[in-house]
């Protein structure tokens, strides 16, 4: 697996490629966002994993980048995985398109899920909620009993 790794951070390409790295698998580092696809472009990227804040241009404006040249042909289509700095930033990777993103700080098993997820075309989110269920009573629910079955009881007075 080849993985093109957009960050202009150092501890993030340590990390990445400490827990990703094998024989199998080779790295391109890209310093600059705006790069990111003609790197897909030229190389054979099976995954494009994306700091959100890289130089001049972010995650979520590769993201965004990438979708656009892959839907004009420009490109291959290719997944992404986006490393959020916060969880409140799951608002933008949900509408980047991309296939995976996890949530700072770093872990080699949560980040080898997530682009496995994403090489084998599936997906691998964190950070979003479970979403609710509401269910609307129109009229008070009825409730079965045993006394409701039998005939009213009489009041007896004692005495």
């Amino acid at each position: 697996m080849h993985i093109l790794l957009a960050t202009d951070a150092d501890w993030v390409v340590d990390e990445v490629t400490a827990a990703l790295g094998d024989n199998e698998t080779s790295f391109t580092v890209c310093r600059e966002g705006r790069l990111v696809s003609e790197l897909v472009a030229v190389g054979n990227i099976d995954v494009v994993v994306a700091d959100l804040q890289i130089g001049s241009m972010g995650g979520m404006a590769v993201a965004m980048d990438l979708r656009l040249d892959a839907s004009s042909g420009a490109i291959q289509e290719t997944p992404l995985v986006m490393l959020l700095d916060r969880e409140a930033d799951v608002f933008l990777a949900q509408r980047s398109g991309a296939e995976a993103w996890l949530v700072k700080p770093l872990d080699a098993l949560r980040l080898r899920k997530a682009v496995s997820a994403a090489a084998a075309g599936e997906s691998y989110t964190e950070g979003v909620p479970l979403q609710e269920v509401i269910i609307e009573a129109s009229e008070e629910p009825e409730i079965e009993s045993a006394e409701a079955e039998t005939p009213e009881a009489e009041t007896v007075d004692a005495g």
